[in-house]
């Protein structure tokens, strides 16, 4: 399990806590929060910005090769 530090739980503590009042805000679009999800993102988000022990995002993994052809843009003789 990943561990993450008391600062890091204390801002998404506080980002769901506002978010259940319904004043939690998102970035630049300044729209109100609805997910709970997204709460916990910007605690985070806040968290590692802070300098708090996060755990790294999970990013998407990068495949080196191409991929194969199906063959259908080939013409026999």
């Amino acid at each position: 399990m990943a561990k993450y530090s008391k600062g890091a739980q204390k801002k998404v503590k506080r980002a769901m806590h506002e978010k259940k009042k319904g004043t939690l805000k998102s970035g630049r679009s300044g729209k109100k929060v609805k997910s709970r999800k997204q709460a916990i993102a910007i605690g985070l988000s806040e968290a590692r910005k802070s300098g708090a022990k996060v755990p790294k995002k999970k990013s998407a993994s990068k495949t080196g090769g191409r991929k194969k052809s199906s063959g259908r843009g080939k013409s026999k003789k």
